[in-house]
């Protein structure tokens, strides 16, 4: 069997080569020769063909035919919009000036693009990590653990779904077959499986000594393990801890703080829970839960083993997927077995599969051998092992017509759209009804495309833009790595408490189709009792996340008073200016500042003489008298001091040791700042920007590759589409859907 899939999964390796927000001033776009006569006064001194600094050289570039310079000029509007050009101690018009450049200069961009459009041609798209989870459990109804089966993504571009770096390899096929073969035996359930034990831990750092959310009332610490049961039998379940008991889906299952059992369960995904029982207190509850003892020492895992007895496959949520029909004898499996991988195939391959389709008799085989070595089930299990490891599953394949010349630009098929636009707000395969709209052609009409698109970001599995998206924009995913020195205040609750208020944050704007803005300046955040304590916001009680308002300028306000983001663009042992700057710079303005010179010293904790100053500040003034560091510092320093007054871990703080904390400072553009609030309402100044940004990751993700300077026009238009709802979320992503970048392709081979 394992030979036989080998053969088959190596066909990859060929067919895969191939509200209350300030307001911007309105400006009126400057005529050409206007333009003209700005660049020449103020930006060729630089910018000529001699100095080209920053490598960008304008003095002979011709205004009358932009699209002969795209990527020149769409560098010089991004500049123009966050305010960086020109630069801080050079002559600079007033911002009406550049900002009408700018205007003009996109414009002109646009009109060109309208005429000649380039959607690019992203590579062949393998499924990530998160994707294959996702696909497997849309298609069998089966939730299942692959970080133990594939291996990690690259990242490019910020985001785990690029196409260019999401490759192949004999390792990575190989995870992919033995995933296949595991996971097709627990969706059928197969009667030969070990009863090997499997443990779970606590999250890192967790505390067991406080009450948990979700946990039972009466109860201190403890943790959940989601678990796959894969027959109807008896399992053990044991709990380490002090005074445990246990549940099975919530409901208790008193073990008289043993913290083990031996018991039926049905087959299928179930989770299991384990907590101390709190001593007695006056109004304590213990809800069902073993009288009340001492104070435990916390649950320091989860151990389930079996099954054991009588084993039956049991009628599971992926049994029923898969088996469409159930053969009455042996003379009707043939017909039930084609029945059985015809519906798989169309799933897993996003395509109507029929007779005809020579995957069908490949399929077969793989059935009939398996149906020769065990029966029927057998062979629906090795038939299914095989759709899993093939290129038509794990990779998303779209055609490339033959008939068109090299560079020019075709719209996808209906079927490649519907598989497009499912991985891109629900991170998984279409359902049967898109599937059922992209067979009958009915997918690419505008009002059905949107009508569809709406459908899906109102289902539960559009939380994926905030799992995938929105974690990686947000940096969430490196919470889980961030260490601060032992001295601070913070433990593995904090760590859950701040990646909770992320997510149920970015999740109220996505649900609530608020504004995009709303993500710099909403007046409202979510807590429990321990990450209350810990921003100083008094009455909050229990281990309940609850939303609570903020005032007009309140530090919490909107990402930038975010815990998350401020631990993670911290050092271990301190803040560090220039990570927050550069990130608020990258992450909110679009601008990516440079890394720094090959031989430039970074080490401001080193034995320098910037290390031995006495605050971070003046180590970092000192850093900035080489004017090779000073170039970049002066644009990423100051947006880092106004955020001096959070310290590594986010705490507000207004002395560092025993030095008052100075968040003043001035932006490039010459913007002053002192604190969060006003980098914020600096932020809103230029939310023409931060709106832009908000949809270049949108396009990226949505399209697994780069957005480049060709895709800025498709941009723009979705952002002024999107302008009459003031940037709903929905209509930034609309925009995106409806994209020539997203619906087309431009023929490179």
């Amino acid at each position: 069997m394992k030979r036989i899939l080998w053969i088959a999964i190596c066909a990859i390796g060929v067919s895969v080569t191939a509200s209350g927000v300030q307001k911007e001033p309105v400006t009126a776009p400057v005529a050409s020769q206007e333009a003209q006569a700005i660049i020449n006064k103020y930006c060729t001194a630089c910018h000529n063909q001699r100095s080209k600094t920053g490598n960008l050289e304008l003095e002979t570039k011709d205004l009358g035919h932009l699209e002969n310079d795209v990527v020149a000029w769409e560098a010089v509007v991004r500049k123009l919009r966050t305010g960086m050009m020109p630069p801080k101690n050079a002559a600079r018009p007033d911002r009406a000036t550049l900002d009408g450049l700018a205007t003009w200069l996109e414009s002109g961009l646009d009109r060109q693009a309208a005429l000649h459009p380039n959607p690019g041609s992203p590579s062949v798209q393998r499924m990530n990590r998160n994707e294959y989870a996702n696909a497997i459990r849309d298609l069998l109804d089966l939730e299942v653990d692959v970080s133990a089966m594939l291996p990690g993504d690259s990242i490019s571009a910020g985001f785990d779904n690029i196409a260019d770096v999401l490759g192949t390899s004999p390792s990575l096929i190989q995870s992919y077959l033995s995933a296949g073969m595991k996971i097709s035996r627990l969706a059928v359930g197969d009667l030969a499986v070990q009863p090997a034990p499997v443990t779970y831990r606590p999250a890192k750092g967790i505390s067991q000594t406080t009450h948990l959310d979700g946990m039972p009332i009466g109860t201190i610490g403890g943790m959940f393990a989601r678990h796959n049961f894969p027959l109807d039998a008896e399992y053990e379940i044991r709990a380490a801890g002090t005074r445990v008991d246990l549940t099975l889906d919530g409901v208790p299952i008193p073990t008289g703080g043993r913290g083990s059992i031996r018991a039926p369960i049905r087959a299928g995904l179930h989770t299991i829970g384990a907590a101390s029982t709190r001593a007695f207190e006056a109004g304590n509850m213990d809800s069902g839960f073993s009288a009340p003892g001492g104070r435990g020492g916390g649950v320091t895992g989860i151990t389930i083993a079996g099954p054991y007895g009588l084993l039956t496959p049991g009628d599971t949520p992926s049994r029923r997927k898969i088996f469409v029909c159930y053969p009455a004898n042996e003379n009707a499996e043939a017909n039930c077995a084609r029945q059985i991988v015809k519906s798989l195939a169309t799933r897993a391959f996003r395509q109507p599969i029929t007779d005809k389709d020579p995957s069908v008799e490949t399929l077969l085989s793989f059935y009939q051998e398996g149906r020769n070595e065990g029966g029927f089930e057998d062979g629906i299990e090795r038939a299914l092992a095989r759709v899993l490891v093939d290129p038509r599953f794990i990779f998303r394949l779209e055609h490339v017509p033959a008939d068109l010349p090299q560079g020019a630009t075709y719209r996808l098929t209906d079927l490649e759209l519907a598989t497009r636009l499912s991985f891109f707000l629900w991170s998984s395969i279409p359902d049967g009804k898109l599937m059922d709209l992209a067979s009958a052609g009915q997918l690419s009409k505008p009002a059905v495309l949107e009508e569809q698109a709406r459908r899906m970001l109102a289902d539960p599995k559009a939380k994926s833009l905030i799992d995938n998206f929105a974690s990686q924009w947000m940096k969430l995913r490196d919470l889980e790595n961030a260490e601060p020195d032992p001295s601070a205040d913070f433990d593995g609750n904090l760590r859950i408490a701040f990646r909770r208020e992320m997510q149920m944050f970015f999740e109220s704007i996505l649900r609530e189709d608020r504004s995009v803005l709303d993500l710099l300046d909403a007046d409202y955040t979510f807590v429990d009792e321990r990450l209350a304590r810990h921003y100083g916001i008094p009455n909050i009680k229990g281990s309940l996340f609850r939303r609570v308002s903020l005032g007009k300028d309140d530090p919490r306000r909107g990402i930038l008073g975010k815990g998350s983001i401020l631990l993670v663009t911290s050092a271990s042992n301190r803040t560090s200016p220039v990570q927050r700057g550069a990130w608020v710079l990258e992450n909110l303005l679009g601008m990516k500042p440079p890394s720094p010179p090959p031989g430039v010293e970074t080490n401001l904790d080193g034995k320098t003489e910037a290390a031995r100053a006495a605050t971070l500040r003046e180590r970092l003034e000192l850093h900035r008298s080489n004017p090779v560091c000073a170039s970049c510092h002066t644009i990423m320093d100051p947006v880092g001091f106004s955020l001096e007054n959070f310290d590594l871990v986010g705490k507000w703080r207004d002395l560092d040791g025993k030095t008052r904390i100075d968040p003043t400072a001035e932006m490039v553009d010459g913007t002053k700042l002192d604190g969060p609030a006003s980098l914020r309402r600096a932020l809103l100044a230029r939310s023409n920007m931060f709106v832009s940004v908000a949809t270049e990751k949108l396009m990226t993700y949505a399209t697994g590759r780069a957005v480049t300077p060709y895709d800025m026009p498709a941009v723009r238009k979705a952002i002024r589409d999107a302008s009459n709802t003031n940037y709903r979320l929905s209509s930034l992503i609309l925009g995106v859907v409806k994209s020539e970048p997203f619906q087309m392709r431009t023929k490179d081979r």
